[in-house]
Order: structure tokens, then C-alpha cells, then sequence
């Protein structure tokens, strides 16, 4: 039969801050920043404070968002007994192991505020629930070694060496948080195996997006402006900008100022962590101005009201359009030739039009300007180039027919 007590499950999760008693010892202590924990005050028999009375001492029984109501009263009731008998809770308590799963949910939801987005914090639980929980998840924390991480490594080690990278690496997260709250000791087995070379090693193929010559960009366009979809205009956008697909669809009314003609991506949905400026031209400007009527928070709405449109959109639509091994992140690669092949444009200005990052991590401390001028002027050429109104193309025109 449950204990009772003063609080409720609805009042444990909306008291304020100060600690609430429940009875018998036990208190909720919710803290200033919201965060809420169990506390159980007993007296230890035989136990003595400086001025010879009962000696009384708080003892945590863990944060109220793992330890349900029920169980902080359990665990008090525990410590009560111990301390009757004139044991001391904290040498004395039989403390409970979690699960590899329990723990790795817990880590997941710890380290939510910590991801760059929402899709990044969904994968790494993922690869756990996928690879990992099926063999360990329900095994105690304590007793995972390097037979159990192997378990789960080596069957994909070779054939999704990738994933099996990431979950080597996810796996020694959540075995390196166990230890550091006392559920483990010793070494990390994720850490012994490497070292050990236990696992063969995987040359890594390079994988390449599949592009769109820079010679086919003109007429592909063309035909790209012929369509009122929603897709097309952010196809077109991307194409011109040189962006990612989520820089792209992520792209906010407050991001854009019109009057400077730069549109300033945050640091959140960019690869490099930084900020990046992109100078917006006059056909990226008539691309983007006419949305301005739809009132929507995003640029590139979605079906939905003041979504984005789907990750898959652009895509979708080069299927549509029956153009075959191209990618839309391709288009990157796309204008990295034509700035090198056609344009001549230096590497620095190139690399940092599609926000790459350029030298030595001392070399980029030193190099502060982002080159925003150059920049400036080669997207006004690749805009030309690509909307067909330069001399490129009707040289290129030309040349075909002949």
C-alpha cells in the first residue's frame, strides 16, 4: 500500500520556490530556478549535535524529475528505519543502478538546451534506441564492459562505420555521466577498445554531393522561373545564395534587411557556429520581396501558416522536374567551380561565399573581415551568370550553337 502524505503529484510539479513538507521528514525543495529536488531530515540514533541534543540531517533522495512522489516516500521511509536503528543513511542506503537506458534518456534530456536544433538532439537518442537499447539498454550501468560495447559496435563497424563512429562516441557519453554520478568506476570500455585497436580500421570513402555542371545552371534557372511553387523560389534563392537547405528554409522576415541588401543567417542554423553575412543582389531581391505580401514570419512558407516549407521540398521538385544525380546541397559545389573555373575569384573570397572556414584556427583569430565586399561583388556576377543577363552566358550560347 502507497504512503500518503501532504503533496500531490500536481502540487510537486507547480509548487514554488522553498521547501514544502509532505510528513514524516520529507521535503520538496524547489529552488529559485525551478529546478525541484527530494530532501528527508532524520534523526540518527545515538547521533549528537554540539550542544548535546538530536543531531538532525537532511539527506538527498534525488531530483524530483526522475523520483516520482511515491518513491521519495518509499526512500524516506527507508532512511527513517535506518537512522531508528542507529545507522547512517548515507554509508548505509542500498543505492539503486540504473539502466544504460534510463541513464542515456536522462543525458538526452540534461543536454536538450545544449542542441544546435531540435533534429540534432532527436538523432543522437536515435542511434541509441536503434543500436544500443535492443543489446544493453536494460542491462544495469554498472555491469556494461567491453564485451557489451562491442556487442553493439562491431556488427556495423564496417558497413555503417559513420553511424557506428557516432555511437561509440554516444555510447562513452552516457557510460562517462554514469561514473560521475557514482554508478560506475574504472576506466571507460568505449575508451579501452580504442585504444586496444580492437575494432578494425575503416578508411573513410569521401562522399561527394552530386552537382549540376555550372555550364547547365543557366538554363536550368530559366526554366526554374517559370513556376509560381513556393519550392522553386527557394530552389532559386538557393542556388543564387550558395546556402544549405536549412539556412535556406530557416530564413526569417528579421533576418533580412532590404535597405542594406544583406541578409545575416545566425550563428544557430550555420554549420561553423558563426554568423554569416550574405550580400543579396537584385535577382535574390526579386526572388524574395514579392513574399513580403504573405505576412508570414518565415520567407519561404510552408503549407502551413508561418512554417517553413518541408527539408524535402526542393528536392522533390528537381525529381519533378526530371533532373537526374543532382543534389540541392550540390549547387554549393555547383558555384565553387564556376568561382574558380570562370570567375577566377580568390580561394579566401570563394570559400567564404558558401561559409566555409578558411586557415589554421590562428589564422582565422587573426583574419577578422569577412571579406563582405568581394563577396559582394562576386554574387553579383554569379546572379548575372545565373539569371542569364551575362556576357558568360551569351558566349556560352553561342559556343553551343556553333
Amino acid at each position: 500500500m502507497a504512503l500518503s502524505g501532504k503533496l500531490t503529484k500536481k502540487l510537486v510539479e507547480n509548487l514554488g520556490a522553498g521547501r514544502h513538507g509532505d510528513g514524516g521528514g520529507l521535503y520538496l525543495v524547489v529552488d529559485p530556478s525551478g529546478a525541484r529536488r527530494w530532501i528527508v531530515r532524520v534523526v540518527v540514533k545515538g547521533q549528537k549535535n554540539k550542544k548535546g541534543g538530536p543531531l538532525r540531517t537532511d539527506y538527498g533522495l534525488g531530483g524530483a524529475d526522475v523520483v516520482t512522489l511515491n518513491q521519495a516516500r518509499d526512500r524516506a521511509l527507508e532512511y527513517r528505519r535506518m537512522a531508528k536503528q542507529g545507522l547512517n543513511p548515507r554509508f548505509n542506503v542500498r543505492q539503486e543502478i540504473p539502466t544504460f537506458e534510463e541513464v542515456a534518456q536522462q543525458v538526452h534530456i540534461d543536454r536538450m538546451p545544449t542542441w544546435k536544433n531540435a533534429k540534432h538532439g532527436q538523432q543522437w537518442i536515435n542511434t541509441l534506441r536503434d543500436y544500443a537499447f535492443p543489446k544493453i539498454g536494460r542491462m544495469p550501468i554498472d555491469s556494461i564492459d567491453q564485451p557489451e560495447v562491442m556487442m553493439c559496435l562491431a556488427p556495423i563497424w564496417t558497413e555503417k562505420h559513420e553511424t557506428a563512429r557516432r555511437l561509440a562516441q554516444r555510447i562513452k557519453t552516457v557510460l562517462d555521466v554514469a561514473r560521475s554520478k557514482g554508478f560506475r568506476s574504472g576506466e571507460n570500455p568505449v575508451t579501452a577498445i580504442k585504444d586496444a585497436n580492437a575494432l578494425p580500421k575503416v578508411k573513410a570513402k569521401p562522399k561527394h554531393h552530386k552537382a549540376m555542371h555550372w555550364k547547365d545552371v543557366p538554363a536550368f534557372y530559366a526554366d526554374l522561373k517559370t513556376r509560381n511553387a513556393m519550392a522553386a523560389k527557394a530552389l532559386m534563392f538557393t542556388c543564387l545564395t550558395g546556402s544549405r537547405t536549412g539556412e535556406v528554409l530557416g530564413l526569417r522576415w528579421e533576418e533580412v534587411d532590404l535597405e542594406a541588401r544583406l541578409w545575416t543567417c545566425p550563428a544557430i542554423r550555420m554549420k561553423t557556429g558563426n554568423d554569416h553575412r550574405v550580400p543579396l543582389t537584385d535577382e535574390m531581391l526579386e526572388i524574395i520581396e514579392p513574399l513580403k505580401a504573405l505576412k508570414s514570419d518565415y520567407v519561404f512558407e510552408g503549407q502551413k501558416r508561418h512554417k517553413p516549407l518541408s527539408n524535402m521540398a526542393m528536392l522533390m521538385l528537381l525529381r519533378r522536374m526530371n533532373v537526374e544525380g543532382v543534389t540541392v546541397h550540390g549547387f554549393r559545389s555547383t558555384f565553387r567551380d564556376w568561382a574558380s573555373e570562370v570567375a577566377n575569384a580568390p580561394r579566401e573570397v570563394a570559400e567564404l561565399s558558401i561559409s566555409h572556414r578558411i586557415g589554421s584556427d590562428v589564422e582565422r583569430a587573426y583574419a577578422r573581415s569577412d571579406l563582405l565586399d568581394k563577396r559582394r561583388v562576386l554574387m553579383e556576377k554569379w546572379s548575372n551568370f545565373v539569371s542569364g543577363s551575362s556576357a558568360d552566358v551569351i558566349k556560352l550560347r553561342t559556343s553551343t550553337k556553333s
